[in-house]
């Protein structure tokens, strides 16, 4: 239990929930990033490519999602829409 509060803490305080805005089209691409790599995240869709969602159907990033975005522990970045097919391209290869 204590290392389960101690990565919801490394979640948080951390700021591992990513939200990747490309502009002007707007589109979103939510990723958080693990012990080892970075997931593709969909709060939305209440899904994660982490091994725990794949494995169990259980991730403690959604569970935590909602707290994050209400303690503003989330960070945001733009990017260009040049940028969004390299973006998903190297995304997809960590799958």
């Amino acid at each position: 239990m204590a290392s389960q509060l101690k990565k919801i803490d490394s979640l948080l305080s951390e700021k591992r929930i990513k939200l990747h805005i490309f502009e002007p089209s707007d589109r979103k691409i939510w990723t958080v990033v693990g012990t080892d790599k970075e997931y593709w995240f969909d709060p939305d869709l209440d899904f994660c490519s982490c091994p725990g969602y794949y494995f169990n159907n259980e991730c403690y990033h959604l569970d935590n999602f909602p707290s994050a975005m209400s303690q503003n522990q989330i960070e945001s970045t733009t990017f260009s829409d040049d940028e969004y097919g390299p973006f998903i391209g190297g995304l997809l290869s960590e799958l």
